[in-house]
């Protein structure tokens, strides 16, 4: 604690000592102001400056100190000053002490609390940025919630000073008023509750939630009136349309029609989005061939002689198309038809927030959701446009050795083709612009995989900017910036996997007023809906999370605000996204990681484990990687976990449940986990947190009793 908590905690607690020490209550008390009434007046009389001053000074310390006591002040301000100066007293005394009392919980505990508690905390804080004026006027205006706690609490939040100090200081007026002007009339007051009763408590309630009713009524009027310059339809042909057969779409669909509403899904291309054709599908089928490359030239650890495999490129990739055909049954239109899901094959032309376009033909429906997906980003290369070159999207298309192949990026996309292709016996250089491959994990995890990359042959260019491409003699050669120098690197072939970019515009969207952001993103609220309330947006399109489980997990939240959202909403969950890198070695994350913990002041422990000691990765020879566990200081609480190995995406599992359902370290260890698997794992990292945090103190005293029971 620092100096100035510790001085201002002394303080505050020496002055509230002194109070209940001194008896001073017994002054605070209605019988004490009725008998004492007639003095105060006539010492006003002589001293009113001083009287007032006094006054104004006493509230605000018994205010600011949550003392009992000033409702009466509040009634002697009336009977000593009457209704106006009273009130004019009142107001400022009250609103300035409960301003204090607001900082100093801010100054003493605000910190700490975030700190501990500031993930469960982050949509609270959001509705406080958002709304938080309206919950405390609420408050202020309802005597039933005592003022010091709201003062204690708020202070707890993001609130600004000076908004809690101006509507404190209108909230509080009417209450002010009341006990003011009765004040006024303190000869025919015996007790409290005739100044407020039940019903003017009720009254206040009322008053309370007026400010709340009446959001509601605006919100209503805005969809109302963003809706209003649209033609409804009488009658509609579908209660929800989704526009793109990706994940988002499917699982929309799917929910739509469990739930027996009148669903149509919309595709211009192939059913399954990029996951099933360009993507998750073909690059572990591709991932696959290549994992067995490189175990026959490395199996003599395993007694096996090593061989250097003879890599068929169109085999290879003819299989990669094997397995497209074979997951696309569980994307298929057949499939979705049988589940009550009409599906309509053609280009959608958003019309209206009621009308959507196929090929000419206008469908009408009460709900849009729109799961159009991303593409690959292609960045502005002097050059680029002089040769041909491949994206995720295009690569599958390539039937024989790529040669010399450039990789342009260091995010997952590349880095998992990166290792493929090299390991298939393509001459790899992968040019990534910032300091390491894979920038979302820790620099452990990376360097992991950086290590593999080059024990494996790839070239990897980090800090390298790719800025020109050039054709000199026939050759290809790819220019780059490095520290101010230019770096050339000639290739046969060009991979560009950057990122990718939201599919948002072209779909009649930003006719009809949809907000897009300058990303190209569909802009969505917390419920997932855009500006537009009956049009919602959810996977890679909005931008937020590109991951396919994400994409399916927004699905159910866009589908059931859209269908049910008028009885209740639900905000998406984004607290617990996990997500895996298929490099070897896998890199699975779920939560902060150590990087994100200090950008955001989050005070962390760190558990690591290393696979090197787990009987069964010694046993598979699959000995690379570690776990990575952060917790809350001093508590098993997880707040994230990385995993670096083999099957790190399944084992990552294990934690995406215990963050999910407040699991921590402790029920880790006590959960029998089958020997030997590499599931382990996760027990012996709560193992190594809870030899951490031994109770020496307490082992000792047990050791004690052990020799006194031996005699």
């Amino acid at each position: 604690m620092t100096k100035s908590k510790l001085l201002i905690l002394v303080l505050f607690a020496a002055l509230i000592t002194l109070f209940f020490v001194y008896d001073l209550q017994q002054y605070l008390s209605l019988e004490a102001l009725k008998q004492q009434q007639g003095e105060f007046a006539a010492l006003k009389a002589e001293k009113a400056l001083l009287v007032t001053a006094s006054f104004f000074i006493i509230y605000i310390l018994v205010t600011a100190l949550s003392l009992p006591g000033a409702a009466i002040l509040t009634l002697a301000a009336g009977a000593l000053f009457g209704l106006f100066e009273g009130l004019l007293l009142v107001s400022f005394a009250s609103t300035i002490g409960a301003t204090l009392a607001f900082l100093a919980s801010r100054h003493l505990f605000r910190d700490t609390v975030q700190a501990k508690f500031g993930q469960q905390l982050r949509s609270f804080n959001k509705g406080i940025e958002k709304d938080g004026a309206l919950y405390l006027f609420t408050l202020r205006l309802v005597p039933a919630v005592p003022f010091f706690v709201v003062n204690l609490l708020m202070g707890l939040t993001t609130i600004k000073t000076i908004t809690y100090y101006w509507v404190s200081q209108i909230g509080m007026l009417a209450g002010t008023v009341v006990f003011v002007n009765a004040g006024t009339q303190l000869a025919k007051i015996n007790s409290l509750s005739e100044v407020l009763s039940l019903e003017l408590i009720l009254s206040f309630a009322l008053l309370g939630v007026f400010p709340i009713v009446a959001k509601k009524m605006l919100e209503a009027f805005k969809v109302k009136k963003s809706l209003s310059k649209f033609k409804k339809p009488k009658k509609f042909d579908y209660n929800l349309m989704a526009i793109g057969a990706g994940s988002g779409g499917l699982v929309t669909s799917y929910i739509g029609a469990v739930v027996k509403a009148k669903v149509a899904l919309v595709e211009r291309h192939k059913m399954g989005g990029d996951c099933l054709n360009t993507g998750c599908v073909p690059s572990k089928a591709l991932i696959r061939s290549a994992h067995a490359a490189h175990d026959m030239r490395n199996n003599a650890p395993l007694g096996i002689k090593a061989v250097e495999p003879e890599v068929d490129f169109a085999a290879v990739f003819e299989g990669v198309q094997s397995v497209i055909k074979d997951v696309e049954p569980h994307d298929s239109i057949e499939r979705y038809e049988g589940l009550g899901v009409e599906c309509i094959t053609g280009e959608a032309k958003i019309l209206s927030p009621y009308e959507v376009e196929v090929d000419g033909k206008v469908y009408t429906t009460k709900n849009i959701v729109i799961a159009t997906g991303a593409r690959p980003f292609v960045p502005p290369i002097k050059g680029l446009d002089q040769i041909t070159y491949h994206t995720s999207d295009t690569i599958w298309s390539l039937r024989e050795n790529p040669g010399r192949l450039i990789i342009l990026g260091g995010g997952p996309i590349g880095s998992e083709l990166t290792q493929s292709f090299a390991r298939l016996g393509a001459q790899v250089t992968q040019i990534e612009q910032g300091k390491r491959i894979m920038p979302r994990e820790d620099a452990d995890a990376a360097q992991w995989v950086t290590n593999n990359f080059l024990a494996e042959g790839v070239n990897l260019l980090t800090e390298h900017q790719a800025m020109e491409v050039v054709v000199k003699d026939g050759e290809k050669i790819m220019v780059c910036q490095h520290n101010g120098e230019e770096v050339t690197v000639p290739f046969d072939n060009l991979l560009v996997a950057v990122g990718r970019t939201p599919n948002a515009r072209g779909l009649g969207l930003e006719e009809i007023g949809v907000e897009i952001n300058e990303r190209g993103a569909l802009v969505v609220d917390e419920y997932l809906r855009t500006n537009i309330p009956n049009i919602f947006g959810v996977g890679d399109v909005i931008g937020s999370y590109q991951f396919t489980h994400t994409a399916a997990h927004q699905a159910w939240y866009a589908a059931v605000n859209a269908l049910f959202g008028k009885l209740k909403r639900f905000a998406v969950d984004y607290r617990v996204i996990p997500w895996a890198t298929f490099t070897d070695p896998e890199v699975a994350r779920v939560g902060l990681s150590e990087d994100e913990a200090n950008a955001q002041d989050i005070p962390y422990e760190v558990t690591k484990f290393e696979i090197d000691e787990l009987d069964r990765a010694i046993a598979d020879r699959a000995t690379a990687g570690f776990i990575k566990v952060l917790t809350v200081p001093g508590k098993d609480k997880i707040l994230g976990v990385t995993i670096v190995g083999q099957h790190a995406g399944d084992l990552i599992a294990e934690y995406v449940q215990a963050m999910k359902y407040n699991i921590g370290l402790n029920k880790v260890l006590g959960t029998i986990h089958i020997y030997p698997t590499m599931a382990e794992l996760n027990k012996y990292a709560a193992g190594e947190w809870k030899k951490a945090h031994t109770p020496e103190k307490l082992l000792g005293w047990v050791k004690k009793l052990h020799d006194w029971s031996r005699g």
